[in-house]
């Protein structure tokens, strides 16, 4: 199954998301990172119609997956879903978003047999879900934000009572979200009753569920945590939007949003941090590896806002800054979270 001594390894990017273009960039970087010693890596490319191609390198460095895409009958090599297993021993996934980081494609290669990183498909699922994962944090004694799931169909048919809920049990200002959406898509900060039609019709492009929940003051704060029975927290950050709603070009293109590593917190509550991430992780039964943002209220409880089960990994993401800061390189965290997921796979019992 190994070409040598090396482990095939497919890095899968790109994808249907709304997340692609970062997903690119994870994955060219994962791609570009991985030890050479130990991986042999190829790059699989998912197109906008969700079909699976090996590219060269001359078109994983294109700047865009539209660019990729259009040249993939001439330069690439399609590759059928069963026959994913022939060609790679385990596959590394740069996919973000849905239908790549929501328990998708999570399940096809369970399916397949296929070892990969990250966590299994309920996991996924629920850590995608953002309604589902803060009902699942709360059971487990994990302060949340406020939230109130708002139902398409229930808002074409209720707006007036969906509104003096929000009224009543949030207040304003109130932050919308798609439910199952990352990377600040379709995120908005309502002041008032009347900016509440737009942000939901805005939120509703993306899924059929959305989020209104309490708008937080305080100081972000992200933490990554690895490993499986015995997960290890990284050491946090702290985000610095430009905004009040962190952008994705805070959260992605270098020296646009400003990140601290270590947050500027005191010890205590660096470690409080750490065990409310490491708390959330096995609540949610993540594995191998994830980031959890969170949300340090001005009492100093810190609320759970979601986790990322498969965080992004381009050059600049906090990630790396995190491990750096506990002591691994990119190459080193790449290749701990490959051993991490090869290990937690060969001792599962039915999917993971």
């Amino acid at each position: 199954m190994e070409k040598g001594n090396k482990i095939r390894v497919g890095v899968m990017l790109a994808g249907v998301s709304s997340e692609k273009e970062v997903s690119l960039e994870s994955g060219r970087n994962i791609f570009s990172k991985m030890d050479g010693k130990k991986f042999d890596p190829a790059a699989v490319f998912m197109d906008s119609k969700g079909a699976f191609w090996e590219i060269p390198i001359k078109l994983l460095m294109r700047n865009s997956t539209r660019d990729i895409e259009m040249d993939l009958q001439e330069e690439a090599t399609y590759i059928p879903y069963e026959d994913l297993k022939k060609k790679y021993d385990f596959i590394y996934l740069g996919l973000h978003g849905k239908y790549g980081e929501d328990g998708c494609v999570q399940g096809l290669l369970e399916i397949l047999n296929i070892p990969y990183t990250g966590s299994g498909v309920l996991a996924s699922a629920l850590g995608m879900d953002k309604y589902t994962a803060r009902k699942v944090l709360s059971m487990s004694g994990i302060d949340v934000p406020k939230t109130i799931p708002v139902e398409k169909s229930a808002w074409e048919n209720g707006k007036a009572e969906i509104i003096a809920r929000i009224d009543r049990e949030l207040g304003y200002p109130v932050v919308t979200k798609p439910t199952r959406e990352g990377c600040s898509t379709a995120v908005k900060k309502v002041v008032s009753a009347a900016g509440i039609p737009d942000a939901l019709a805005a939120a509703f492009e993306w899924d059929n569920v959305v989020i209104v929940e309490e708008f937080l003051s305080g100081i972000e704060v992200t933490c990554g945590v690895i490993g499986n029975d015995d997960p290890m927290a990284l050491t946090p950050s702290e985000t610095v939007p430009t905004q009040e709603i962190l952008s994705l070009q805070d959260k992605f293109l270098y020296g646009q949003g400003e990140n601290k590593t270590p947050a500027r917190v005191p010890e205590e509550v660096l470690k409080k941090i750490q065990e409310t991430a490491v708390a959330a992780y096995k609540a949610l039964g993540l594995k191998v590896y994830s980031r959890i943002d969170m949300f340090i209220r001005q009492d100093g409880r810190i609320a759970v806002l979601e986790p990322n089960s498969l965080p992004g990994m381009t050059p600049s993401t906090v990630f790396f800054h995190q491990a750096a800061a506990s002591g691994m390189t990119q190459t080193d965290l790449i290749s701990r979270v490959i051993e991490l997921s090869l290990e937690i796979h060969s001792r599962k019992k039915g999917p993971l």
